[in-house]
């Protein structure tokens, strides 16, 4: 038997996670809300944001071209660098929003959304993992959780991008919602001058 202490603590997070799950997207409308209200974009910093929201939209493209949710263990593609594209490919696209707002509020409000609402989903999503591949325990012990390796770990099998994974995951979404963040950015700094 373990700890209490430990015990208690791991389900005080698994609780937590269960309510992040829930409420991450109502948080990512009030988060939209207040990028908003508080985004004051210049032409350079909307440039400069292309540097991070372009390659995640294509880290999330890739990334989706090989998931087969709650199917199979993905370890193949981007999933051969990192556990998490899919979410490292979000936050590229988030931080690069926020460098294109220049609000020092948004880029906290931002990270500390990531620590609350993000880490648990992917904590969550790890323990579904466990318990449902048992070849997830040796991957997970040669892919790092977030920030990739230089060299993609080697797993028996092969795995291709799938334009039909893709369009079955709806990712072009991903797409479609940064070109609507720019527009309405270019918008506001069009407007204010």
């Amino acid at each position: 038997m373990g700890h209490p202490a430990f015990a208690e603590g791991t389900g005080l997070l698994t609780r937590w996670t269960k309510i992040a799950r829930r409420i991450r997207v109502p948080a990512g409308f009030l988060f939209a809300a207040f990028y908003l209200w508080r985004a004051r974009p210049s032409a350079a910093s909307l440039a400069l944001s292309l540097l991070l929201v372009v390659p995640g939209l294509l880290l999330r493209a890739y990334a989706s071209g090989y998931v087969k949710k709650n199917a199979e263990l993905t370890v193949t593609g981007p999933y051969a660098y990192t556990r998490n594209p899919l979410y490292l490919g979000s936050m590229m696209m988030a931080f690069g929003f926020a460098a294109a707002s220049r609000s020092i509020w948004i880029t906290l409000l931002l990270a500390l959304l990531f620590v609350l609402i993000y880490a648990p989903t992917i904590f969550g999503e790890e323990q579904f993992l466990r318990s449902n591949f048992p070849a997830f325990e040796s991957y997970a012990q040669r892919v790092p959780r977030l920030l990739p390796r230089l060299t993609p770990a080697k797993f028996p099998g092969d795995g291709s991008f799938s334009g039909t994974l893709y369009r079955q995951h709806r990712e072009y979404n991903s797409l479609l919602g940064a070109c609507a963040v720019y527009v309405v950015l270019v918008a506001a700094l069009w407007l204010r001058h």
